[in-house]
């Protein structure tokens, strides 16, 4: 981790924190809570998955990326601010990995703000409170997040290419939570501009939406695609799948075939109908919602 620029005695006041700071830290709390009680009880396996699970999908496929913008940015606060969490969270993170990776979390902990001579004799992570709130609202930013990005890669949207996203928050609760966080689903998922439905008004046609725990996700597609390009790209498709559907059927229509192939042929090729079947109903659904 690149720590230049970071001023090491500084300490955030609790309002410098941003929403992802507050999941991170309450996420290490949860983490150091469970590792510890499965260390008690001898299930390493069990510890150990856990600290994989928090170093990998939420610290560095999460947070790390959540705070690139405030690591480039000029609020110097926002900056140090990040780069204490960072550097914090993961240097509690390397204690509790120690006795897994001793001599790799060594070498890395000695490059970190650290107290003491050595991590074999810091002192094991004490838990904080978990903060459960921070915990939902971003699980809700993050969920929202993913379904944009699977829905900008279900049309095949360029990664780098803004998009326009509508939210229909259904869950009053959830709305200021979302339009503060904003900044997080221009940076992750592409979308710009964000816009809100009011109460009373129509939702978009001629959208992919998703839907996620409160909140109703519209992805307008005018602008966003060449639709010609598309509905000829998945025709094609569509035509590929109809004449393989009719080979698969014609082997199951002979009775020869049924009587003589082994019963798990037999049954793959009807899994293979079933499967495509299905498929073709998704395109014939995606190439309707082309036509405006």
């Amino acid at each position: 981790m690149n720590l230049e620029g970071f001023d090491k005695t500084f300490k955030p006041s609790d309002s410098d924190y941003t929403l992802a700071d507050k999941w991170i830290i309450s996420r290490l709390s949860k983490t150091a809570q469970g590792v510890t009680e499965n260390l008690d009880k001898f299930e390493l396996g069990e510890a150990g998955r856990m600290i994989y699970e928090f170093l990998w999908s939420e610290y560095c496929d999460w947070y790390i990326e959540l705070t690139k913008s405030r690591l480039y940015g000029d609020d110097v606060k926002s900056k140090q601010t990040a780069l204490y969490v960072l550097s914090t969270v993961l240097e509690k993170t390397l204690r509790l990995l120690h006795p897994f990776m001793p001599f790799l979390t060594e070498e890395i902990w000695q490059k970190l703000p650290h107290e003491g001579e050595s991590i074999m004799i810091a002192p094991w992570v004490k838990e904080t409170a978990v903060d459960e709130v921070s915990e939902k609202s971003m699980n809700v930013i993050m969920e929202t997040i993913k379904t944009i990005r699977n829905l900008r890669a279900e049309v095949g949207v360029q990664p780098k290419k803004q998009s326009e996203v509508i939210l229909h928050v259904t869950d009053e609760s959830l709305s200021d939570i979302i339009k503060s966080n904003e900044i997080y689903l221009s940076k992750l998922a592409a979308a710009e501009p964000v816009k809100f439905l009011k109460n009373g008004e129509s939702k978009p046609e001629h959208a992919f939406s998703g839907v996620v725990e409160g909140v109703e996700i519209f992805l307008p597609l005018a602008g966003l695609i060449d639709i010609e390009k598309e509905t000829a790209r998945l025709q094609k498709e569509l035509d590929k799948l109809n004449k393989g559907i009719e080979s698969t059927k014609g082997k199951l229509n002979n009775e020869r075939f049924i009587s003589k192939a082994p019963a798990e042929v037999v049954q793959a090729e009807r899994d293979k109908l079933a499967a495509a079947e299905e498929k073709i109903k998704a395109l014939e659904s995606r190439i309707a919602s082309f036509k405006f």
